[in-house]
């Protein structure tokens, strides 16, 4: 009897086991829809049903592309936390990663500049700029899963992280497909040229907080608690504005952070070494 009770008790774990398995690939999954829904929203510009605002519309494949985030930052937490991280679980990652934060950024992108007929920018420009993007991304997803795989990952990243990247693409789309900034056209101009940066900025060497260690981790939690408060307070009142301004100001933080530690406190420090020299 209680050995066939424990069989049973093994058997049923097992399954739980198995089950849990199936949650952070389901996230996954959720993440690649996401991208996939992204690209279909995207495509309806080019043949907008009646009442339909080009803008709009490529503002919701912007927030398609915000909620694959969502799904991107679940599946990793969920995998650590019911400790059922893999290799396998790794690369379907990436691969839900290349949609959502490199073929659709890119697509939206091309689309965007193609539905304003831009005059004095060859649209085959706007091909090579978009091109650029997409195939960083790739170099950058395949760079982070050789040092996931070696376990180098730390508390930051050196290189902007493509989830960045695909955020700052959207924080744009947002905003100029917001009614209070459609007039603005050259937010659409500039995009093609700030996602070839940004594409650039992936496969640098330029540092970056990983913001998910740092909201995790217990240091400063008066200061994050203060921030945040602020944050949420102002994103409440005008959210396509704070998180464009977030986001942005995130993608300057790399290289004003390295600029600030290679020159400017290189020069004090060879200032204070040589008022030493010269004091001795």
């Amino acid at each position: 009897m209680w050995r066939v009770l424990n069989t049973m008790r093994v058997n049923l774990l097992r399954k739980l086991k198995y089950s849990y398995k199936a949650i952070p690939t389901a996230l996954t999954l959720g993440n690649s829809l996401c991208g996939f829904g992204a690209i279909l929203y995207t495509l309806h510009a080019f043949a907008p049903e009646k009442g339909e605002n080009i803008p709009e519309l490529l503002a919701v494949s912007a927030w398609c592309i915000i909620g694959a985030m969502m799904f991107d930052m679940l599946d990793g937490w969920t995998a650590r936390t019911l400790n059922v991280h893999s290799q396998y679980g790794v690369e379907m990652d990436s691969l839900a990663d290349m949609v959502t934060f490199g073929v659709a950024p890119a697509v939206i992108v091309a689309v965007m500049a193609r539905t304003n007929q831009f005059t004095w920018l060859p649209y085959h420009w706007v091909w090579v700029f978009s091109a650029i993007y997409l195939g960083c991304t790739a170099f950058r997803l395949a760079l982070y899963n050789v040092k996931a795989r070696n376990n180098e990952s730390g508390e930051s990243f050196h290189g902007l992280p493509s989830p960045g990247g695909a955020a700052a693409v959207c924080s744009i789309i947002i905003l100029y497909g917001h009614p209070d900034f459609r007039s603005y056209i050259i937010i659409a101009e500039i995009l093609p040229y700030y996602a070839a940066v940004l594409g650039i900025l992936m496969i640098s060497n330029i540092p970056y907080a990983h913001m998910g260690h740092w909201l995790g981790s217990k240091r400063k939690n008066k200061l994050k608690i203060f921030f945040l408060i602020i944050f949420f307070t102002l994103f409440a009142r005008t959210p396509h504005i704070v998180a464009a301004c977030a986001i942005n100001i995130y993608i300057l933080s790399g290289p004003v952070y390295l600029f600030i530690r290679r020159y400017l406190l290189k020069n004090q420090n060879v200032t204070h070494l040589a008022n030493a020299v010269s004091s001795s």
